[in-house]
């Protein structure tokens, strides 16, 4: 029976897990973040919003390695509950990988764009087809994202060993722009640029309102560091297992490092005040800064970096779910086909390929609702996963472990219920809702036609 392959090694589960996380935010939506919070509302956002996360990081790490398996939580939730339990899971946390996937197609086109002309439109926004939602669809950005699908598919496609040195050299490359960028904005930048240091300028209520208003979209930024376990079956033969729960922690810790130095280093290198209308403010602070168009090139690099890396490793861990359901029967058992030569998932890669490229053509109005839509559908995993945990899925736990896992279980429906509270502050709205809501009524369809045993 053909099987995975198992050529994962540490330095490619980091990737895998840093770099699923980590994608163009912080370029962006930059202005969104300091217009939500301030710098220092960014900043606490990103500190307590990972801070929490990783009592979910430890509950991933002991059911890792119990459970090698390319299902992750829908394998953790299947062993101590019914399988509409876990299938509601899985659909729940294959949107939050699967929804980035034309995030990045979409954005390349902007990113091009701001490349090319950073002071004009430019040729990327030339050609105008249509509009959705009252944004315009331009020829060249929707046929970059279609590129980027297809060279991603293809990556994906040929192998595991492929996939991960691609990710591997987004990351790494992307990290070692960042020493750079990062050094350079702490010597020129000024801590006065930080001031106020609040969004809403109200005392102690404005810093509260300022920070939850980040924090509630944190979890989106966060997802990916429990990506590790959906490849945990194509670790090399000699892979210490231990390490699987060692490389979750490290990629959670440097995610979080990233955004915080990210976030400060631009406040301080700009009065943040005037980069809160700008679309991208990163890059946009740094040339005002230094005055120089390569400072910006340089990071407009690195962006590009972040979103191959983003989008492979997402492109990946989505096709490893579907994966994981067509082989447990929860959907078409079809997606459980590996290709021979290349032992790779090849119908559910081609699956996830199409319904990548289908939604590019929905263009800027797909990425509203996303960054909301995807915080709920991993709280709602990362709240199954720590219940299935205290209930015993990796086997009897000392009573400090099974305290960290109701830690898990009221993080997550703390994150749950901060989305659907109308009264909270950057609660769901009309959009969010329907997105959410057409996706679990696909789901219940799917569900009603999986194969019979």
């Amino acid at each position: 029976m053909i099987s995975l392959a198992r050529k994962l090694r540490l330095a490619d589960f980091f990737s895998l897990g840093f770099g699923t996380m980590v994608g163009v935010g912080w370029l962006v939506v930059m202005d969104d973040w300091l217009g939500r919070g301030g710098p220092l509302g960014a900043i606490l956002a990103f500190v307590i919003g990972g801070a929490v996360l990783l009592p979910i990081g430890i509950v991933y790490g002991h059911l890792v390695r119990a459970m090698p398996d390319a299902a992750g939580e829908i394998a953790y939730t299947a062993a101590v509950f019914p399988p509409p339990v876990s299938y509601a899971t899985g659909w729940a946390m294959l949107l939050a990988y699967l929804i980035v996937c034309p995030y990045e197609a979409v954005a390349v086109g902007r990113i091009a764009n701001y490349a090319i002309s950073a002071t004009g439109p430019g040729p990327m926004q030339s050609l105008e087809l249509y509009q959705v939602g009252g944004y315009p669809v331009y020829l060249p950005q929707l046929l970059a994202g279609l590129l980027l699908t297809a060279i991603i598919v293809t990556v994906n496609y040929k192998g595991i060993r492929i996939s991960a040195a691609f990710q591997n050299i987004m990351t790494f490359g992307l990290l070692a722009i960042f020493a750079v960028f990062a050094t350079l904005g702490l010597i020129r930048g000024s801590a006065a640029n930080l001031s106020p240091p609040f969004a809403d300028t109200r005392g102690v209520p404005g810093a509260l309102i300022s920070t939850l208003l980040v924090l509630q979209i944190v979890p989106y930024f966060m997802t990916g560091f429990e990506a590790a376990p959906k490849c945990s079956e194509e670790a090399a033969s000699d892979f210490d297992p231990k390490y699987f729960s060692r490389m979750i922690y490290l990629a959670l810790g440097a995610g979080i490092f990233f955004y915080v130095v990210v976030i400060g280093v631009v406040a301080m290198v700009q009065p943040w005040q005037s980069l809160t209308k700008e679309s991208f403010a990163t890059a946009v602070a740094f040339q005002r800064a230094f005055g120089s168009p390569l400072i910006s090139q340089l990071i407009m690099f690195a962006v590009l970096l972040s979103l191959l890396k983003i989008f492979n490793g997402n492109f990946l861990t989505s096709t490893r779910l579907l994966y994981a359901m067509g082989r447990r029967g929860l959907l078409e058992t079809a997606l459980a086909r590996i290709h021979p030569q290349h032992q790779t998932p090849w119908v559910a890669v081609l699956f996830v390929g199409v319904l990548t490229a289908g939604a590019s053509f929905l263009g800027r109005a797909a990425l509203i609702p996303i960054s909301e839509v995807g915080s709920l559908a991993c709280a709602i995993g990362w709240t199954a996963t720590s219940l299935s945990f205290c209930r015993g899925a990796a086997g009897p736990q000392a009573n400090r472990s099974r305290v960290v896992g109701a830690i898990g279980v009221v993080v997550g429906i703390v994150l749950i219920l901060m989305k659907l509270i109308p009264w909270v502050p950057g609660s769901f709205g009309r959009y969010e809702y329907i997105s959410f809501a057409g996706w679990a009524a696909l789901g219940f369809v799917l569900w009603l036609r999986r194969p019979r045993a």
